[in-house]
């Protein structure tokens, strides 16, 4: 599908088509998405033709189109790791091309969400945008991506001009992980890279105002309850639910001197009661909020008020 549209796009004119070309290079995308969603399930993905996305300049507006479910607008969770690096890395290359300023608050972000049948669209504004630019920056995004090969195909506006019309903003969380990773682009950051992330999380979490929570964290008298809210406060903030994880070794960031032991300790028994779960990556651990203990984990930051199961050293 990917080399049945280049050859299209190519007769057609490139980003010059005419819309009488319209349908039928949707209909290619439309291909090519879905390939690209059965190549994101497998172990490597876009070896042998490379997972493709697509972006377009449609009037005031960049708009991607990637392989991912739509559907992670409102649950995060229902996108696999590979497929929010993809979207992660989309987002940040059309905040890249469009020049989009450093935000100053969450009001500041605006990014939007929609979709083009069952694929995930995101769009920013931008007078004048870039979409080659925006290919460009998502290709060397999605450069150290373990086990996948992606490019970004550049489309007249007309292809994607249905989907233009479903834009919305996120919907439910303030740290929506996409609304992180177009934080974290417009802060200088790659949002599909997990160490580029963790150098900006103490600007996002800031700018998400994460840390004006009812009950301040870091407050508590009690230091390995203090040690437990501020993890999860911070992995909350940064969207880390579900398939969005963090190395273990990052939960002590931002602990001085004994707490950072005392964190490790902490880590594990968040661990051990499943407020976190765990995936292994490469000989590195990693983890993550479980969002099936939302509830008590979002009890604990609030109000300090332990799961009954839970012992902290």
């Amino acid at each position: 599908a990917m080399e049945e549209l280049e050859r299209a796009l190519a007769e057609a004119g490139g980003t010059g088509a005419p819309p009488a070309w319209g349908g039928r290079l949707r209909g290619l995308l439309l291909e090519e998405l879905e390939r690209g969603r059965d190549e994101l399930a497998r172990p490597r993905s876009g070896y042998a033709t490379p997972v493709g996305v697509a972006v377009a300049a449609c009037s005031d507006t960049l708009v991607g189109v990637a392989p991912v479910s739509p559907g992670m607008r409102v649950d995060p969770d229902v996108a696999s790791e590979r497929e929010w690096r993809v979207g992660a890395a989309l987002a940040g290359a059309l905040c890249h091309a469009a020049a989009l300023p450093a935000p100053s608050a969450a009001e500041d972000l605006v990014m939007l969400f929609g979709e083009l049948e069952s694929h995930l669209v995101l769009a920013v504004p931008a007078r004048h945008g870039d979409a080659e630019l925006a290919a460009v920056a998502y290709e060397e995004g999605t450069a150290g991506i373990d086990r996948l090969r992606t490019r970004a195909l550049v489309l007249p506006g007309h292809v994607l001009d249905g989907a233009h019309g479903t834009l919305s903003a996120p919907i439910g969380l303030v740290q929506h992980p996409l609304r992180v990773a177009e934080a974290v682009a417009r802060l200088g950051g790659r949002p599909a890279d997990d160490e580029s992330v963790e150098a900006h999380e103490d600007a996002v979490l800031a700018l998400l105002g994460v840390t004006t929570a009812p009950a301040r964290p870091h407050d508590d008298p009690d230091p390995a309850r203090r040690v437990a809210r501020r993890i999860l406060q911070r992995l909350h903030g940064m969207g880390k639910w579900g398939g969005f994880h963090t190395e273990f070794s990052h939960l002590a960031r931002g602990f001085q001197g004994n707490e950072r032991a005392l964190a490790d300790s902490v880590g594990e028994a968040l661990l051990a009661e499943g407020l976190l779960s765990e995936k292994r990556s490469v000989g590195q651990r990693h983890v993550f909020l479980d969002p099936r203990r939302a509830r008590d984990i979002h009890t604990l930051i609030d109000t300090g008020v332990l799961p009954k199961g839970l012992t902290l050293p």
